[in-house]
């Protein structure tokens, strides 16, 4: 009689399939990760935009005019810090109209570019806001 033995560990087909069908993974789900990282970082820079339109229409309704500066929006209104995040955010102000611009101020958030948001409640660009 022939006495079976046993065998124990891992054969090297056995090691590359597992590291085949992790591989695979991997590459699904790295460029998932990647566009959800960048949608959160996006979702900050919104947030931000939001508040400087409303901090200018605070102040808009108690003095009849836009206010032409961030920093004073900062100090006296709550409008958010001038860099959030991966953005930078600007304003362009007169006493009636105003443009307020989400920037992305690092490489890994470039190729998503600008927002901007205006006082009639305009936001570009669209597709980006609504994701």
């Amino acid at each position: 009689m022939k006495i079976m033995s046993c065998r124990k560990g891992i054969t090297l087909i056995e090691l590359l399939v597992v590291i085949t069908i992790v591989a695979i993974l991997a590459t699904i789900a790295v460029p998932i990760y990647t566009g959800y990282m960048v949608r959160a970082r996006r979702a900050d820079a919104k947030t931000s935009l939001e508040q400087l339109r409303a901090a200018q229409e605070m102040r808009r309704a108690e003095y009849g005019s836009y206010s032409t500066s961030l920093a004073a929006l900062q100090t006296s209104w709550g409008a958010p810090a001038t860099t959030v995040g991966d953005y930078t955010i600007s304003l362009a102000a007169t006493a009636t109209t105003f443009t307020g611009t989400a920037t992305p101020n690092k490489a890994r958030q470039t190729a998503d570019g600008a927002l901007t948001i205006n006082q009639d409640g305009t936001k570009l660009p669209a597709d980006k806001w609504a994701k």
